[in-house]
This record gives structure tokens, C-alpha cells and sequence, in this order.
């Protein structure tokens, strides 16, 4: 077994595209190869198989390296929820709520779990590709630091830094990032790579001279800036949303598993709660806290527009915007004490928070209910993914015995997670727009353009697998 380990020099540098690259790239060249992020902490969540919750990334490059996701490729994962508090995740499993005093007094044990779950993939696999978080020189983290620093020591990886030249100072981060390195550290890295160019690499290459020199380090590829189509991972990705306004997604406070939309993103744009829609189509997305975006919601000039479009264009809920559309929500003391509020009543159903206890699986569904856009593939099976605390129950179900519908079929609600990254949903979708909509596979395109752009056999010498 070999271990590969992407570090950036700050959070969205390119790690989680540039480990599925390297994924994708292995893979194809004949090895057993896994992803691994020893903490992850994102609002965009996948189910595994097995039940097992992750972030989606690390499902993402599981896919690329063409294997199924597992919990010991993400064994922590934090779903923030504000105010410092995180809803923690240990091997696919919810543990509860913790403020960050309580998540690092747990640190310890967490280490154990993590080096628990490296070892065993790397017992399976002779590849493992690591993922860091955020940038690996946080020197006031460096004790507690389970993403970065305890799995370079622990796992001992071939490390590549990768930073972002769009954002500027490239050359300052990654000189930086290497000095700021405990030495048992840095002595692993083994390249630099540099991301987003969107112009000639020509012109850094008296710097990239410069900087090899002082480090000793080599760059090993520059990668130009790619339109992915890869799903998100942090909430302020939704700001490089460029796309029309055909679909209107509300923006949340609290917002999560917005990469359900992803496949939409050149047609979807997603609006603040003041707006006036002007779009066809309006989309609930999922929230980590129903009631406290419900509350905020109702009071915003948004509301007001959702009801006057209801009947005349169909209105869609995912998940928690699912249970916003009901007539009530009512929280036996799970959430928020004991306390009852009303929906929008826009869906005849009901949802009810009487346990801390999170369904959280995949499912295949037929198609049953007559919702407009879904009514075109009715009879079909889709795919997708539970993750949600409650219980609603509906008169009018879509997908079987889930999900819910207007007596019109306008408005409708699904805990399915995914949905829109079904060929048959994206087709009828299109089909209602008047335009072509389809999920493309991605992988191999990605891994060509980073394969032609980093000096690979440099890289694989290093690590002593090319």
C-alpha cells in the first residue's frame, strides 16, 4: 500500500477535483485505489449502501476510482449549524450536537477513529488518495488538526500541495504553506501544484523557477481553470452560480445538500429571500434547521411571492423545503422544545420531530403520483437518498409511499436527495422547459485535463508506484 495526500494552501484550492482526478487517473491505470478525508466538514451529504452518511465528495471520488462510497473514507464528518455547533458525524453514524470546546475535547478518541479507518482501507486497497482540509499550515491547529497534520504523520503520504492562482498570492501561499510545515511533515511533500490559471503558464515561469529554488520543491503541474461540473462543498460556492433564472432555488440561511441542484446549475440561480422570482420554476431546497428557516422565511417578501405563483407554476420541496410546504411542523422537544408551527399549507401533510434520530438511506422508487414534470415519467423507478430527523405523513404520495402532491400536481414535496441527478427526471424536466437537460459523466474528462497538465510519472517515481 501506498498513500497520496492533496494539501492546499487554503479551503477551495482544489483538493477534492484534483483528488478525484488522481482517483480516476489511478484507477484507469490498474490500481485498487480509495479516496480518504479524515474530517470533513460540509452541508452536502451522501448515503452510502449501507446507510452510512459522507460528505459527498468523498462519495464523488469513491465513484471516480469506480468503487462504491464507505463511511471509513470520511469517518468524520461536521454539518455546521451555527453559532459554533456541528452535528457530528462519526462513520456514518450522527452522534449529536457540539459546540467546538466539546468537539476538541473529543479529539483523542477521534484520532483513534481515524487511524482505525485509514489502516483498514489501506489493508484493502493498495492506493490510498487522502484528501487534506482547508490549508495545511494552520499553525494554532496543529494539535487537533485530524485532516492535515495527524494523518500526514500517521499515514506518512507522498504530499502535494496544491494552490489557487485565481485567488492571487499563489506563490506567497505555497512558499508559506511549505515553511509553516512541522519538518516531519514537510519533509513528505514532494511537488507543488498550481490551479485555476486562466491565462499562459508562460508568464509564471520565472516564478515558479524562483520558488522551486528556495524550496527545494518542484511544481509539478499547472492546471488551468475548469468549469466543473463537480458538486460543491462549502455554501459559498453558490456565488461562482452563474446560471439563468429559468429555475429559482431559495437561499436558505441554513441550506444543505444544495449539490441536489448541481446538474441544474446552468439554468438555476439561487435567490435571496427578498427577491420577486421571475423564474418557471421554484425550488425548497433542504435546511439543517426546518423550523428556524421556516420561521425566517415566512416573514421575508419571498413568501408572499410563493403563494401568488402557487397553481400557476409548479413549486418543488426537497427534504426540509418539503416539510416547509406541509400545513404544520410540530417538535415534541427534539429541535426546539416542545412547540408547533404552521407550513406554508401549500402540501396537505404533516411532519413530526419525536426522536434526535436521523433516517438516513438510499432507495429506489417507482414513480406513482401525478405531480406535473414527474407525471411524464410516471411508472419509472428513480434513485436517491434519505438523510432528515422527522416523520411526515401525507395523503398524496409520489414515489410510493413518499413524498406528496397538490390536488393539481403544481406543488410537490420528496425526501429524495439526487433526484435531479436521474437521467429520466432531468429528461422530463427538460422536456416541460423546452430544453435539453442530461448528467454527463464527468470523471474521465477531468482526469484528462489534469493528466495532461501534471508531470504524473514525476510524481508516481516519488512515491515509488509509477
Amino acid at each position: 500500500m501506498k498513500a497520496i495526500m492533496v494539501g492546499g494552501t487554503s479551503s477551495s484550492a482544489g483538493k477534492s477535483i484534483l483528488t478525484m482526478a488522481l482517483c480516476r487517473i489511478l484507477a484507469k491505470k490498474g490500481y485498487d485505489v480509495a479516496p480518504f478525508k479524515a474530517q470533513n466538514m460540509s452541508l452536502n451529504s451522501f448515503v452510502t449502501k449501507k446507510g452510512k452518511e459522507i460528505a459527498i465528495a468523498q462519495a464523488m471520488q469513491a465513484f471516480a476510482a469506480g468503487i462504491e462510497p464507505d463511511e471509513r473514507m470520511n469517518p468524520i464528518l461536521l454539518k455546521p449549524k451555527g453559532n459554533f455547533v456541528s452535528q457530528l458525524v462519526v462513520l456514518g453514524e450522527t452522534i449529536g450536537d457540539f459546540d467546538s470546546r466539546e468537539y476538541y475535547e473529543k479529539i483523542p478518541e477521534l484520532k483513534k477513529i481515524v487511524e482505525g479507518a485509514f489502516k483498514s482501507l489501506a489493508e484493502e486497497f493498495e492506493i490510498v488518495v487522502i484528501e487534506g482540509a482547508g490549508g495545511m499550515a494552520e499553525i494554532n491547529l496543529y494539535d487537533r488538526d485530524l485532516a492535515n497534520i495527524h494523518i500526514a504523520r500517521y499515514a506518512r503520504p507522498a504530499i502535494l500541495i496544491v494552490g489557487d492562482i485565481d485567488r492571487g498570492g499563489v506563490f506567497a501561499s505555497l512558499y508559506g504553506t511549505y515553511q509553516l510545515l512541522p519538518e516531519d511533515v514537510r519533509e513528505l511533500v514532494v511537488g507543488f501544484v498550481i490551479n485555476r490559471l486562466r491565462g499562459s503558464e508562460e508568464f509564471l515561469r520565472n516564478g515558479i523557477s524562483k520558488l522551486e529554488a528556495m524550496c527545494k520543491v518542484p511544481v509539478l503541474g499547472v492546471i488551468p481553470f475548469l468549469n466543473s461540473e463537480f458538486p460543491s462543498e462549502d455554501s459559498l460556492n453558490i456565488e461562482e452560480w452563474n446560471g439563468s433564472e429559468v429555475i429559482g432555488i431559495v437561499r436558505l440561511p441554513r441550506i444543505s445538500n444544495f449539490t441536489d441542484f448541481e446538474p441544474l446549475r446552468k439554468i438555476a440561480r439561487f435567490l435571496d429571500l427578498k427577491e420577486k422570482p421571475k423564474c418557471e420554476i421554484l425550488i425548497i431546497p433542504g435546511s439543517k434547521d426546518t423550523i428556524a428557516d421556516l420561521k425566517l422565511l415566512k416573514s421575508m417578501p419571498i413568501c408572499d411571492e410563493i403563494k401568488k405563483i402557487y397553481g400557476k407554476k409548479p413549486i418543488i420541496g426537497i427534504c426540509g423545503g418539503y416539510q416547509m410546504l406541509g400545513k404544520e411542523l410540530i417538535d415534541y422537544g427534539v429541535e426546539h422544545g416542545k412547540i408547533r408551527v404552521k407550513g406554508l399549507g401549500l402540501l396537505d401533510a404533516e411532519t413530526r420531530f419525536e426522536v434526535y434520530r436521523k433516517k438516513t438511506v438510499q432507495v429506489n422508487k417507482k414513480v406513482t403520483g401525478d405531480a406535473e414534470i414527474l407525471r411524464k415519467i410516471r411508472g419509472e423507478i428513480v434513485w436517491g437518498y434519505e438523510i432528515h430527523k422527522g416523520v411526515t405523513s401525507s395523503k398524496k404520495p409520489i414515489f410510493e409511499d413518499e413524498g406528496c402532491q397538490s390536488d393539481d400536481g403544481m406543488c410537490w414535496g420528496t425526501y429524495l436527495h439526487g433526484l435531479f441527478w436521474n437521467e429520466n427526471v432531468l429528461r422530463a424536466l427538460g422536456e416541460y422547459l423546452g430544453v435539453k437537460l442530461e448528467v454527463r459523466d464527468q470523471f474521465d474528462v477531468l482526469a484528462k485535463e489534469v493528466e495532461k497538465r501534471l508531470n504524473l510519472s514525476e510524481f508516481l517515481s516519488k512515491v515509488s508506484i509509477g
